[in-house]
C-alpha cells in the first residue's frame, strides 16, 4: 500500500518538471526559427541572452541560499500570523512593505513569494508582495522625486498601492490558488 501511495506522490513530482521542460523546448524552437527568419539579429540575441545568464548564475545561489535560511529560521506560524488569511491589513501593509525595499531584479522575488507561499500567506499579499517589488522601489521613488517631482511622485504612488492592493483581492477572490 505504502509503495502505490509513494508512486502516485513521485508522479504528482516528476509532471511539473516535465512541462517545465516542455515549455522550454517550446521557447527554444521558437527562438531558433525567429533567428532563422531575422539572422541578422543573432549576434545582438546571443549577446544579451548570455550576459543576462551570467548575471542570472552569480545571483540566483544567493537568493537560494537566501531562501533556504528563510524556510529554516522562519517557524511556518509566525508566516500565517503576519500574511495569512487571518492578517487583515497587517499582512497587507507587510506584503507591501517586503516588496518595496529590495532593489533586486523581479525574478528574485518569485522563490521568495514561493517560499511565502508554502509557509501560509494567504495569495492577495502574495500578489501584493510580487507588485510592489516589481512596481514600487524605495530608493527608485527619492530618483523619481527628483525627475518628475514630489507631487507627481506622490500620486502615481498612491494609485500604485491602491491599485496593488486591490488587485491582490480580487485575484485572491477569483482563483481559488492552493
Amino acid at each position: 500500500m505504502k509503495s502505490i501511495k509513494n508512486n502516485k506522490s513521485s508522479e504528482k513530482k516528476e509532471k511539473p518538471v516535465i512541462i517545465d521542460y516542455i515549455i522550454m523546448g517550446i521557447a527554444g524552437i521558437v527562438a531558433a526559427v525567429i533567428l532563422l527568419i531575422l539572422p541578422e539579429r543573432a549576434d545582438a540575441v546571443l549577446n544579451i541572452s548570455g550576459d543576462y545568464f551570467i548575471r542570472l548564475i552569480t545571483i540566483l545561489p544567493a537568493v537560494m541560499i537566501i531562501i533556504g535560511l528563510f524556510s529554516v529560521w522562519v517557524p511556518r506560524d509566525k508566516i500565517i500570523k503576519y500574511m495569512g488569511k487571518t492578517s487583515g491589513a497587517k499582512g497587507v501593509l507587510l506584503s507591501l512593505a517586503l516588496g518595496m525595499l529590495p532593489t533586486g531584479p523581479l525574478y528574485i522575488a518569485f522563490p521568495i513569494a514561493a517560499a511565502l507561499l508554502k509557509k501560509g500567506a494567504k495569495i492577495s499579499n502574495i500578489i501584493i508582495f510580487l507588485s510592489a517589488w516589481a512596481c514600487i522601489k524605495l530608493p527608485q521613488e527619492f530618483v523619481e522625486i527628483q525627475f518628475l517631482g514630489l507631487s507627481f511622485t506622490l500620486l502615481r504612488l498612491s494609485l500604485t498601492i491602491f491599485f496593488v492592493i486591490i488587485m491582490g483581492m480580487i485575484i485572491e477572490k477569483t482563483f481559488k490558488i492552493t
